[in-house]
């Protein structure tokens, strides 16, 4: 038995039994498995164990499991856990179980509502929130005044069953006899419906298996899309790089035609510099030959062309420099 089913089960017997002595309690498939709800049965009653094997806690072995060697009205409790999934026709259980119990008498389930196939000797059945109002208008189908005091369904603790409980009276005319209710002491749950109620508390449509995997394959999706972009991300600094690299290319090969411009520049600077002096010391020779001409030209008025020409030629012959004149 699986802890939640333990708790639980501890749960209806501290909710349903806390004032009762010396009851009659018949637990069907009370095999100890790994546990009993015999264990945590309050003291003092008479607690009978059915199961088709004999074992520890089995105290009658049974044949037909919907024939149960009880007499009609006989018992005062009848629990039931981790059993109806076996069950090949548990709705005829159910109406055995009816017949044995007295009038003001209880039946305690628990069945899986998810889990993993497991056969003893077969694996039949889940059940859902709806279970408990169906298996009481079955009831009532067949002559019984069946009331589902409550019905829920367990959070997992250890990540595997999720119990569906419910807790059914034989006859509702005795319902002021059980005013306790399980989920007043037992919160964690969902799907909770209690008698006279129409609508669940702490409503869920989705198992908890299913929301796990929901959460996984979001967290995988998630996974996968951050992958995703991380290599996007990774591609767009790939690309950046490469950007940065032939801006710097081009950085640098603007800043060799600005080092050549200014090399260019400066040559031109020194270019029109020589020039200047060039043409300082044209203007200098100029205005000297100017000068001369100026001479050459008065000498030429004084003396005559003729005569002129003649010191000329002398000058000449002589290798003095007109220029010096």
């Amino acid at each position: 038995m699986h802890d939640t089913a333990m708790e639980i089960g501890k749960a209806f017997f501290d909710t349903y039994l806390k004032t009762d002595t010396s009851l009659t309690i018949v637990d069907v498939g009370a095999q100890d498995v790994n546990g009993s709800l015999r264990s945590v049965a309050p003291p003092h009653h008479n607690y009978i164990g059915l199961d088709f094997v004999d074992g520890k806690g089995v105290d009658v072995v049974i044949t037909d499991p919907y024939n149960l060697p009880l007499e009609s009205n006989s018992v005062d409790v009848v629990v039931c856990s981790s059993c109806f999934e076996h069950s090949e026709f548990f709705w005829l259980l159910f109406i055995e179980i009816q017949r044995i119990l007295k009038p003001d008498g209880l039946f305690y389930l628990n069945a899986p509502s998810n889990g993993m196939f497991h056969r003893y000797p077969v694996d039949c059945w889940r059940f859902y929130p709806d279970s408990g109002i169906a298996l009481q208008n079955w009831g009532r189908k067949n002559g019984y005044n069946t009331a589902l005091l409550e019905s829920f369904t367990g959070k997992q603790k250890q990540g595997v069953w999720n119990d569906f409980v419910a807790v059914f009276l034989k006859d509702s005319q005795f319902i002021e006899k059980h005013p306790d209710r399980i989920q007043t002491i037992y919160s964690d749950v969902t799907n909770g419906l209690l008698y006279g109620d129409q609508d669940f508390t702490n409503f869920a449509d989705q198992p908890e298996d299913r929301l796990v995997y929901i959460y996984n394959h979001q967290l995988k999706s998630d996974l996968e899309t951050s992958k995703t972009e991380i290599i996007q991300r990774r591609q767009t600094i790939e690309n950046l790089k490469d950007e940065l690299s032939l801006k710097d290319k081009s950085l640098e090969t603007s800043k060799n035609e600005i080092e050549k411009l200014n090399h260019q520049y400066q040559a031109l600077i020194d270019y029109v510099h020589q020039k200047n002096v060039d043409l300082r010391t044209a203007e200098s020779i100029f205005k000297k030959m100017y000068k001369n001409r100026l001479r050459k030209y008065a000498l030429r008025l004084l003396l005559g062309k003729k005569m002129t020409r003649r010191i000329s030629e002398w000058l000449r012959n002589t290798n003095f420099n007109t220029k010096q004149g």
